[in-house]
């Protein structure tokens, strides 16, 4: 808008600026040969050549332009370029022709002597009525047409400096305007990374500040409903621990009363629905967590991680019959909380423990922000790779693999996530899946 503002009124302006300059140039040389003629009336008979001379020497530099007198017969008397035209004959000029009939003439034409065009003025010199001779101012086109160009420049000068500050007033505005909306972005991007505490400053525009106020009263709502969640998932999975573990010793001690076979089969099944069901509570929970931020990242060295999950899982693989490595010899590096990560390897690999046959093999690998975990068992149905990551849903081949509660996956990928990483899971060619966690670089 300002650009246009700029032009649209710079445009006319120096349009104007210019027919106004070359109407002033050709009324000042009008005006200085009348001022001239007039001066000189009473110089020329008899010639009075000092007084003359002077005169139009005067004038030409009133000008910037050449001045001459001629007499009634076209004769040179003073010439303001110097003495070298006295006495020549200028009677075949048309302007002096002209003047020298009692007219005074203005016009532009082309100089043969000069070989450029020039703006010629002439009056004649008057006295009792009589014409006794003339006056000629000329003056270069080309110094004209420089003087109207410099003038235009200096408009267009005015107007850059004018179009600067503009701009530079315009963006200091512009950046105190959007100032209070660039916080309040920062502080919807705080929210939305997890930080529950992000509030908005109060400030700017009555807009502004209606839309921070706003923003503030959400995520106030926000924080506290996702509060009471989190609470209420905590004090649910804390009072059911202890009901389900009285209802496990019952079990229990049903079972070690003696009984009928049949009796017996049922008291087992029951036991082993409230460990389930232990399971499920205590998965539910640690899937409410896992978005808290409440852990550190750091930088963890993921081959020392696969070592370590290798120990703690070494007893169950052998009791399974399953080898259980790493192929990773050294290297890689990923950024997370370790518990995190030990959490979702955990998932991983009691996953490809349960799927895998006896005397398969389970193989741990990692490189730079990457962990894969590979077995051989059924793999995934077509469609299924992004299905057992919802909660409870666990897969064709888990309708007849091992029990479970369907939440492992979900929650290897939940804190992934939390640490802007990624939890896949696809077939492995020759048969089996493969799991892929995924974490960012330290310093990304």
């Amino acid at each position: 808008m300002l650009v246009l503002a700029v032009v649209s009124l710079g445009v006319p302006l120096a349009l104007s600026l210019r027919d106004r300059v070359n109407a002033e140039v050709h009324s000042q040389a009008l005006s200085q040969a009348d001022v001239v003629a007039a001066s000189s009336a009473d110089l020329i008979n008899p010639a009075r050549t000092a007084e003359l001379n002077a005169l139009v020497r005067s004038g030409g530099a009133s000008v910037r332009g050449r001045v001459l007198i001629v007499d009634a017969r076209g004769r040179v008397l003073a010439d303001s370029a110097g003495p070298g035209t006295l006495g020549s004959s200028y009677a075949n000029r048309p302007e002096l022709a002209t003047a020298l009939r009692g007219r005074a003439v203005q016009t532009q034409r082309a100089s043969r002597s000069l070989g450029e065009n020039i703006l010629a003025t002439a009056v004649p010199i008057l006295r009792s009525g009589s014409t006794i001779g003339a006056v000629r101012v000329t003056q270069s086109v080309t110094a004209v047409k420089s003087a109207v160009a410099s003038t235009v420049a200096k408009l267009g000068l005015v107007a850059g400096v004018v179009l600067l500050l503009g701009l530079l007033a315009g963006s200091v505005i512009a950046r105190q305007v959007a100032l209070p909306l660039r916080r309040l972005e920062g502080a919807a991007r705080k929210l939305a990374g997890g930080d529950l505490d992000a509030r908005s400053v109060i400030e700017g525009s009555s807009e502004q500040r209606s839309l921070s106020a706003s923003f503030n009263e959400m995520a106030d709502r926000v924080q506290r409903m996702i509060g009471a969640q989190r609470d209420f998932v905590a004090d649910a999975s804390h009072q059911l621990r202890t009901p389900l573990t009285a209802l496990r010793l019952r079990l229990e001690e049903a079972r070690a009363a003696g009984g009928s076979e049949g009796l017996a089969a049922e008291l087992d099944a029951g036991t082993a629905e409230v460990d389930r069901l232990a399971m499920i509570v205590d998965e539910l929970l640690v899937l409410s967590r896992a978005e808290d931020r409440e852990l550190q990242g750091e930088a963890i060295d993921l081959h020392e991680a696969l070592q370590r999950a290798v120990r703690r899982w070494h007893v169950v693989a052998d009791a399974c019959g399953i080898a259980l490595r790493s192929a990773a010899r050294a290297g890689g590096t990923a950024w997370c909380a370790r518990a995190d990560l030990d959490r979702a390897l955990d998932v991983l690999i009691e996953n490809a423990l349960g799927y895998s046959p006896p005397g398969g093999e389970v193989m741990l690998d990692c490189r730079d922000g990457l962990v894969e975990v590979r077995d051989r068992g059924p793999g995934l149905a077509p469609g299924e790779e992004e299905l057992v990551f919802e909660r409870f849903h666990r897969g064709s081949a888990g309708r007849t693999g091992p029990a479970g509660s369907g939440l492992g996956l979900a929650i290897a990928r939940t804190l992934a996530r939390a640490w802007r990483g990624e939890a896949r899971l696809g077939n492995r060619p020759g048969g089996g899946a493969v799991a892929v966690l995924e974490l960012p670089l330290p310093g990304a």
